[in-house]
């Protein structure tokens, strides 16, 4: 073999995709209020949210992926990409955004974990929304780990805005990733699931449809408003969550939070549980002296909300 040739073979290997592990499910779909597995059979995803990828960028790393699954028990991360805080919002340095997507993306393939790439908006941002996720599904095509969702947290709007808003961004999603499960933001920062109960978005399959709750704030009410909007056929998807009170710096409530474990364990919800950060308030999981390689983190570096977590990732 020449030298030319030898070269040109070395560079056409180093272009093959990378193999990666099946995920752990294969590819989800949603049947009836249930998400399932590539067998048809049901899948309760638990796992951890990333914090305001803008804020916490230190730990958006695949170490950090490896050892959520791996040592804590995740099957699911969040990736939340946040817009309008700072210099490093995603629509103020998108580059940096997708960057960011990418590490957490390539994490979650390498552990056959799944990913939901995270719209981490209040405002509705609408055409910053489609450049995203025309971006990301284009981009993640063949990846049956990801998981997409439109809009983390709408405020106090009408479920006809939060409506209009995913049906501009669902057929974007469905040109390049025809089978993803996308997740649909619901008003009050995703608590007014009966909205949407109420009036479904039609003509698209695998849709979900997100609960937001912080387990010392949002008791009985929410959970029972939950478990009717299920009984009435609703899929849900409980895509942030906490077990302090919803500012997310008041006190654990590991009672409620238990409470909330139940419901969601009854109805076979997936959750995700906020966040990957070292923020000096109750909800971040790591102190400041938290390494940003998660497999490098010790026992000290752990707050009690992140103990409180893995004990029910490993049930």
């Amino acid at each position: 073999m020449t030298l030319v040739m030898a070269l040109a073979a070395a560079d056409a290997s180093a272009r093959k995709k990378p193999k990666y592990p099946a995920p752990f499910y294969g590819q989800l779909s949603v049947r009836g209020t249930q998400l399932v597995g590539q067998d048809g059979q049901p899948v309760q995803l638990r796992g951890i949210s990333f914090g305001w990828h803008c804020l916490a960028l230190r730990f958006y790393n695949r170490s950090t992926v490896r050892e959520l699954v791996n040592h804590w028990g995740a099957n699911v991360v969040r990736c939340s990409i946040g817009l309008d805080l700072n210099a490093d919002a995603f629509n103020r340095d998108p580059k940096l955004g997708y960057a960011v997507a990418d590490s957490i993306v390539q994490g979650a393939r390498e552990t056959g974990a799944y990913v939901i790439l995270d719209f981490h908006s209040h405002k509705n941002n609408l055409e910053w929304a489609k450049q995203f996720f025309e971006t990301t599904s284009k981009r993640y095509a063949d990846c049956p780990n990801v998981i997409y969702e439109l809009w983390n947290e709408p405020l106090q709007v009408e479920w006809r805005e939060c409506k209009e808003y995913a049906e501009q961004l669902i057929p974007i999603i469905r040109r390049n990733s025809p089978k993803a499960i996308i997740l649909v933001g619901t008003p009050t920062w995703s608590q007014d699931i009966h909205l949407a109960e109420a009036d479904r978005i039609k003509g698209w399959d695998n849709l979900m449809y997100v609960l937001h709750f912080y387990a010392a704030t949002h008791k009985d009410y929410l959970r029972e408003r939950m478990a009717q909007c299920i009984e009435k056929g609703l899929p849900v998807f409980i895509s942030e969550c906490g077990g302090m009170t919803a500012d997310g710096d008041g006190h654990l409530d590991p009672e409620q939070w238990k409470a909330w474990m139940d419901v969601a364990d009854k109805y076979k919800v997936s959750w995700v549980a906020w966040s990957v950060h070292d923020k000096d308030e109750v909800c971040s999981y790591l102190r400041p002296t938290a390494s940003s390689q998660g497999e490098q983190w010790k026992d000290s570096d752990l707050k009690p909300w992140a103990r409180l977590v893995m004990q029910y990732l490993k049930k």
